[in-house]
């Protein structure tokens, strides 16, 4: 199965840290935060992954290389600049192969199991079923959620619906959510969600574990505070 890591971000509120490096390539208990997930992508049995990139994606190709060092076979998507989440994931979608893939987020850190995604992947068929995301509590960042979970495990594009909960950045989806998005233009995930939640396409489940976005200095020093203990145990 194919995977997608979404590594195309500027990272503005991590500067002046991503002015010389870029997000994915920043060190989380001595290891690159994109590293963390290859490592774990290529245990959940994904030995295919594109990445995209936009800021300073020389030096992301550069350290990762081809990916045998993990046991992976990496495809890049260089972006001029960033197409957002849509706009490069269908910009990528030649090398994602025919059938559902997952994607995660390039500044998420979390012990989600991915194994689970394939199982995911295999309900998704193109018509009744197009994506299936992770959700998690919301954060004191984002206390309003994303979505509403209902009992069915589908998912509600009014978080007051149901159990409202964030997008954790993790998903699953068939190539048919991408059919009206041109490749090389720059779109947005959500409403593309949105829409197909709103027809019932959209499945989800809720992970209570660790989950951290990294997306500031601070975040990024509790990422590695929990990376160093997970090393201790």
């Amino acid at each position: 199965m194919h995977a997608m890591i979404l590594a195309a971000g500027r990272g503005e509120r991590m500067r002046p840290l991503t002015d010389t490096t870029p997000k994915p390539l920043l060190p989380v208990a001595g290891q690159a935060l994109i590293v963390w997930h290859i490592r774990r992508l290529a245990a959940a049995g994904f030995g295919t992954l594109a990445i995209n990139h936009a800021w300073l994606g020389a030096r992301i190709e550069a350290a990762l290389g081809d990916g045998a060092a993990w046991g992976v076979r990496i495809h890049y998507s260089p972006e001029s600049t960033a197409l957002e989440t849509a706009g490069g994931i269908a910009t990528a979608l030649p090398l994602l192969g025919t059938g559902p893939f997952a994607v995660i987020n390039g500044d998420v850190f979390s012990d989600f199991a991915l194994e689970r995604l394939a199982t995911a992947a295999a309900q998704l068929d193109g018509q009744s079923r197009l994506a299936h995301l992770v959700l998690v509590p919301n954060p004191p960042h984002h206390p309003g959620g994303d979505f509403g979970l209902l009992p069915t495990g589908t998912l509600s594009a009014d978080p007051a619906d149901g159990e409202g909960l964030t997008f954790a950045g993790i998903g699953v989806y068939h190539p048919a959510l991408f059919a009206g998005v041109a490749a090389g233009q720059p779109a947005r995930l959500a409403p593309l969600l949105r829409d197909a939640m709103r027809r019932g396409q959209v499945s989800g489940e809720a992970h209570r574990g660790v989950w951290i976005d990294v997306g500031t200095p601070e975040r990024l020093a509790e990422a590695d505070a929990i990376a160093r203990h997970w090393a201790r145990t």
